[in-house]
């Protein structure tokens, strides 16, 4: 390990390089701050070994010992942007053309932007309360703001998002892989053969593809599978924009079991005018709207890699970390909205919660799609041992805080939650109801209410007043994620009551 790396990673109130060593002096003669001794005084001397764990032990147990992560800062700029990205990044991009169905293209656009600001804005927050403690984990955050509650919170809302992120892309793995393979062998109709049950390729690529990736001690390593992941994700959009060009509208499609079947209910209008199930909708309101806003916040959080990934960055500062998320979070803006409006302007009122299905029903065998089918699988299968790390983390965090690297523990953790990941993949009604849920609940946690709370709680009074504007803001940017949880969660619970829900009756 290279000291001068591992010294170059910014601790204490002030985030300029040099700073750290006299950060990590004043913790440690601090007693009364005993409990981020450790961290600091790691981070500057040792290179600190945080992004596994970041865990807290007492001052007296201050050894030079192998933390979770043997991490020497040394990710580059690129890679964080690719690994924050991919983070980003996954099966929320298929259900957001159905998204802009139920909303219209105005207010879909309007809601993107929010959310994208808002997560921007909630990255700023969480580095700047990391910054003035010198820690860098959120469960850990939650700790110094709240104390063991903080902390479980955190690290359950982690657990729950990044499980619900997981298990939605093994859920794309699952029902995609079968018709992959499908057409390929030009099979019309299956008759129970292994290879065509996702059941079993779901299993087959956790255990062959996603375990080995996820036992890796370092996130930084994933850069190159992420930049590779995104680069599948960018082929996908191209294709969807392309189809849009060549998919007439209105359409209609076949059946994987040969038969023709109309897409659209108005299709069989002969006359030459524009059908008007092909026009687009600015605004729409409906029962499915309801799930937009879990959908699209489901679709921006990253927040629980943001801090393991500032840990890792190369010379990291905090407005460097910032940098790193606004280019991520602006790139994934835009490759967002391009696919949810083509998706949306090729199939309108037909797009189904899943977009590449809908692409099938109009011909199976096309090998454009058949391509992006593999591309997008490929993706959401590399995104997931991103988002597997901070579960482990939170997991070690809340179960064995003060326990240093353990490989079989390591090892252990990832195999048991990739098996009742893919337990719940199996049994999984359908993919709107795990975006439903999961987005309503712990995303907005994680985007807004954590973020400002601990904000609030960290910065000392003397630096910023309760009444001072930044706290201010930040209060109010709690509320609006509280709204945003209770909205979603009433509209999602009225939708299943009233049996009109997709989610809850399945395709």
């Amino acid at each position: 390990m290279d000291p001068a790396e591992g010294n170059a990673i910014p601790n204490g109130k002030g985030h300029e390089a040099g700073e750290e060593i006299t950060a990590s002096a004043k913790t440690q003669a601090d007693d009364s701050e005993k409990e981020t001794v450790p961290n600091s005084v790691q981070n500057a001397s040792t290179g600190a070994n945080l992004p596994e764990s970041q865990e807290f032990s007492s001052g007296m147990e201050d050894k030079k010992t192998t933390r979770f992560t043997d991490f020497e800062g040394k990710t580059s700029f690129g890679m964080s942007v690719f690994n924050l990205g991919n983070a980003i990044m996954g099966s929320g991009i298929l259900g957001l053309a159905y998204a802009m169905a139920n909303t219209g293209v105005i207010l879909f656009l309007v809601l993107l932007t929010v959310v994208a600001v808002l997560s921007s804005y909630s990255i700023h927050l969480l580095l700047k309360s990391s910054g003035i403690v010198g820690i860098r984990a959120y469960e850990q955050l939650g700790y110094r703001a709240f104390g063991t509650p903080g902390k479980m919170a955190a690290g359950i809302a982690i657990t729950l998002q990044n499980i619900g992120a997981m298990s939605s892309y093994l859920y794309i793995v699952k029902s995609e892989f079968p018709l992959v393979i499908q057409a390929f062998l030009k099979v019309d109709q299956p008759a129970g053969e292994w290879f065509l049950n996702g059941n079993y390729l779901v299993i087959i690529v956790s255990v062959g593809i996603i375990l080995p990736l996820a036992l890796m001690k370092q996130l930084g390593y994933l850069g190159y599978t992420s930049g590779f992941s995104l680069s599948c994700m960018v082929f996908f959009l191209i294709s969807v924009i392309y189809k849009k060009f060549n998919i007439a509208c209105p359409f209609v499609g076949v059946a994987l079991n040969g038969t023709t079947s109309a897409l659209n209910v108005s299709a069989m209008d002969p006359g030459g005018e524009e059908d008007p199930a092909c026009i687009p909708k600015m605004a729409n309101l409906n029962s499915q709207t309801a799930y937009t806003i879990p959908i699209l916040a489901f679709a921006f959080v990253c927040h629980p890699e943001v801090l393991p990934i500032y840990t890792e960055l190369r010379n990291a500062t905090k407005k460097k970390m910032q940098h790193v998320a606004n280019i991520s979070i602006t790139v994934m803006y835009g490759m967002y909205f391009l696919a949810a409006l083509f998706g949306y302007l090729t199939f309108y009122g037909e797009v189904e919660a899943e977009l590449l299905h809908t692409y099938s029903r109009i011909d199976p065998y096309d090998t454009l799609i058949l391509c992006v089918r593999v591309a997008v699988l490929t993706a959401v299968t590399l995104t997931v041992p991103i988002v597997l790390f901070p579960v482990r983390r939170a997991i070690q965090q809340m179960m064995f805080p003060n326990k240093t690297f353990n490989w079989p523990r390591h090892i252990a953790i990832a195999f048991i939650l990739l098996t009742f990941i893919n337990l719940l993949v199996i049994f999984a009604p359908n993919i709107l109801g795990i975006f439903g849920i999961i987005g309503a609940t712990s995303a907005p946690c994680l985007i807004f209410i954590f973020p400002a709370v601990f904000y609030i709680r960290i910065v000392p009074k003397e630096d910023e007043p309760l009444r001072s504007v930044p706290k201010i803001l930040a209060a109010c940017f709690a509320g609006i994620g509280f709204l945003f949880m209770v909205m979603s969660l009433s509209f999602i619970i009225i939708d299943w009551t009233s049996g009109s829900s997709k989610a809850s009756s399945g395709h």
